[in-house]
């Protein structure tokens, strides 16, 4: 597909602009307004492809559950292997979508490796997660990123304090999930993990601040978030932090999900993929 469809894709589902804007926008590239609706199923998320794991696998036990947050009842997906006794944990931070189907995937991934895993829903003071994308990506203008961090460190407290979680405790997120993960590391000094996936990195003054030892993915073309990569790196360095960094070369921004259609690519997410169980494994003592 044209990289300039998927740089246009990107800026309509980040900055975000009117879906009239972008339709108009996407016709003009395509050629055509046939074109335009031919490439929309290539580029919107399907979550049909949402079931690496079913729901009803019989390795796990999985469901919805609610835990305290700072702005009150927090909605999230919780999954564990079944029969194990105490085990790390996980929290799996979504996109800018909240809690979708292919993030409860996600979640169920990460359980029959052999993790606790929450899922939190942080659209959860808003209503929560709407089914339809763009509603989702409206509803996120009004999320308030301060609350956002103060739910998720709420999660994790909510972990610690589960009697199937042997302590250790990391995260992944995702796009705007991959800035909240790095954020998380800035802002909670007991957190032993994290793994951001083409996420925004924090303010450069406060990196000194992380304990977490970080796996970094990238896609290499992803301009607006790799824009922030070398002052990150140069930061971490200079503060002898851990950390390793894969940019996946011929990637886009979401590569690793595998409802977004164009943009997933199977080779590189199934490579992230074990290198994160890996690193967890190795990190928080699976």
């Amino acid at each position: 597909m044209d990289q300039r469809i998927i740089d246009l894709y990107d800026e309509y589902t980040h900055a975000p602009i009117e879906r009239r804007v972008f339709i108009k926008r996407l016709t003009a590239l395509a050629g055509s307004t046939a074109g335009a609706m031919a490439a929309l199923p290539l580029l919107e998320s399907n979550y049909a492809f949402a079931a690496t794991v079913p729901p009803n696998d019989a390795r796990i036990e999985a469901g919805h559950v609610a835990y305290a947050g700072a702005s009150g009842a927090i909605r999230a997906y919780r999954a564990r292997p079944k029969g194990a006794a105490k085990l790390p944990a996980v929290v799996v931070i979504h996109e800018n979508r909240g809690l979708t189907p292919h993030i409860e995937d996600v979640a169920r991934r990460a359980a029959i490796e052999g993790f606790v895993v929450l899922a939190p829903d942080l659209l959860s003071p808003l209503g929560g997660a709407p089914a339809d994308e763009d509603a989702a990506r409206q509803l996120f203008a009004k999320v308030n990123p301060a609350t956002a961090l103060a739910d998720l460190v709420a999660g994790v407290s909510y972990l610690k304090t589960s009697a199937d979680v042997s302590g250790k405790i990391g995260c992944i997120g995702f796009c705007w999930g991959g800035g909240m993960a790095n954020n998380l590391a800035v802002n909670l000094p007991e957190l032993a993990a994290a793994v951001p996936f083409y996420g925004i990195q924090p303010a450069t003054a406060d990196v000194p601040k992380i304990r977490a030892k970080l796996l970094l993915h990238y896609a290499s073309n992803d301009d607006r978030v790799n824009a922030g990569v070398p002052a990150y790196e140069a930061a971490l360095k200079a503060a002898g932090l851990s950390y390793t960094k894969h940019v996946y070369e011929g990637t886009q921004h979401a590569f690793h999900n595998d409802t977004a259609g164009a943009r997933y690519n199977k080779e590189a997410a199934e490579l992230a993929w074990r290198r994160t169980v890996e690193f967890l494994r190795a990190t928080l003592g699976a």
